[in-house]
């Protein structure tokens, strides 16, 4: 094999392997792809209390069941766009049980290769360098570009100071867009 066939096949074989490379790191096919999720709020179990077997009698009782506790918005905002088109509503929910979650309603945003879901004490908008420079809790990969989603919220988190909810792609350390929050 002559020297020049040697150099164009080695040339050939770095373009490839930068090429894979290339499509591993952008996933360029994301920018066309959409999913949605349709999950309803999640509601708190109601605690029934037993009680012994009675004697039978013939008076007949009526037993009320308990109400589930309800669930009550801590926190409220819309989101904006920044370095992708994102759309919806951000809540934060006690479900009146101990639990908390993460709503996010009529939510759209892009896809990508390595999105997720954070409260921040950043605030919303603005320059998104700043989401990754503070404390954040983060939730978990983004369950799909379109929907109404929950995340649930760990329950040694404490949520006091956080301004904001971020859609954040790790891979390339920008914000997809937030919303504001007051907790």
């Amino acid at each position: 094999m002559s020297r020049k066939k040697k150099i164009l096949l080695a040339a050939l074989g770095l373009g490839l392997v930068v090429a894979a490379a290339g499509l591993w790191a952008f996933q360029p096919w994301k920018a066309f792809t959409r999913s949605t999720v349709d999950e309803a709020l999640p509601v708190a179990p109601v605690a029934v209390a037993t009680a012994p077997p009675a004697e039978t009698t013939s008076v007949e009782t009526t037993v009320t069941p308990p109400k589930p506790p309800e669930p009550r918005d801590l926190a409220t905002g819309e989101f904006v766009s920044q370095e992708h088109d994102t759309s919806g509503k951000a809540r934060v929910v006690d479900l009146g049980d101990g639990n908390r979650v993460l709503r996010l309603e009529g939510f759209s945003t892009s896809d990508g290769p390595d999105v997720h879901v954070w409260l921040s004490q950043a605030t919303a908008g603005g320059e998104w360098g700043k989401y990754d420079d503070g404390a954040v809790v983060k939730l978990g990969k983004i369950k799909a570009t379109d929907g109404n989603q929950n995340y649930a919220i760990p329950a040694d988190a404490e949520l006091t100071g956080l301004r904001s909810v971020v859609i954040w792609c790790d891979r390339f350390n920008v914000a997809f867009g937030s919303a504001p929050l007051a907790l």
